[in-house]
């Protein structure tokens, strides 16, 4: 569904991705982990857009590389960002329209507004403006204008971030339920290992923007080499 072939990002003289490929497949949870300043975000703007690259990024067998990133989301891959980006002015009802029309080539479904504000259980707040919201609920707005614009694959960027562990909870099974219910591919970058060994059916671990293991995430974990990438060379 997703692939990237030898994929390459250069700032300068830093190298932030490097000659990167994996496939995701449809109906996936797919996993991608690293230590801080490893390039998870970095690949996530260069599959959306952000910026130029070597290499090749193909959605659904059509080349996306090169596209502007209102291209690449109308053809179906939608994301959120590390930190909840809002419309404080807006009601949430408002913000998830905003989605639904960018989705929609400007026109909205009210029916499907309906159902994801349902679905992502925000029902009670709907008349609040977004600036109110606390944490939990700006993160289930921000991926419900993201779902509201009918993406086939869904990026996530550290969702659980700043979360309790009530709200990872309630976080993790609307994942769930977005990839069962609604047969949304996902992705998704996270550094609670629990969430992404519970979540994900194959996990990517990467340093430097380079591939260190790729696979099952019980068999990924346990690697000695994504333990190093972790701790360090002098790890017990």
């Amino acid at each position: 569904m997703l692939k990237l072939s030898k994929v390459t990002k250069r700032f300068g003289s830093l190298v932030a991705v490097n000659d990167l490929s994996f496939n995701v497949e449809k109906g996936q949870i797919f996993g991608i982990a690293g230590p801080n300043g490893a390039g998870k975000s970095t690949v996530y703007n260069l599959i959306t857009g952000f910026y130029n690259f070597e290499g090749s990024i193909s959605f659904d067998g059509k080349e996306i590389s090169g596209m502007k990133p209102y291209q690449i989301s109308k053809l179906g891959i939608s994301r959120t960002f590390q930190i909840p980006q809002t419309f404080p002015s807006l009601t949430v009802e408002q913000s998830i329209e905003v989605g639904n029309r960018f989705g929609n080539k400007d026109r909205h479904d009210i029916k499907r507004i309906e159902k994801i504000i349902d679905f992502v259980q925000l029902q009670d707040e709907r008349k609040e403006l977004t600036g109110t919201l606390n944490l939990l609920g700006k993160k289930k707005l921000m991926i419900g204008a993201a779902l509201a614009t009918n993406p086939k694959i869904l990026m996530l960027d550290e969702p659980m971030a700043g979360s309790n562990a009530h709200e990872i909870k309630a976080l993790m099974e609307l994942i769930k339920n977005i990839n069962e219910e609604l047969g949304v591919t996902i992705i998704l970058i996270e550094h609670f290992m629990k969430v992404l060994t519970e979540l994900t059916e194959v996990l990517l671990i990467i340093e430097t923007g380079t591939e260190i293991c790729c696979g099952d995430p019980a068999e990924v974990t346990s690697n000695p080499k994504v333990i190093e990438c972790y701790l360090g060379g002098d790890h017990d």
